[in-house]
């Protein structure tokens, strides 16, 4: 039973140990969001869209083509 609670006090202090260290990156993190080099918290950069609506489109309309050729391919199966 001594083995268990060796354990479990390792265990306890490996908890205490990663406390510390969210705790020491969280200040880490608001002195850098502190200063403007990054967004705050919950905002994100939104690019713009790498491919036109009507590409879009393209590319969906051949998908459903596939999908309905396989869809298709297995009936006559």
């Amino acid at each position: 039973m001594s083995k268990l609670n060796r354990v479990v006090q390792q265990l306890h202090a490996q908890r205490k140990h990663a406390l510390q260290e969210v705790e020491k990156l969280e200040m880490a993190i608001k002195a850098l969001t502190s200063l403007g080099g990054a967004p705050a918290a919950g905002l994100t950069i939104r690019r713009k869209p790498r491919f036109s609506a009507a590409a879009r489109a393209r590319i969906a309309a051949a998908q459903r083509a596939r999908w309905a050729k396989i869809r298709a391919a297995q009936k006559k199966a």
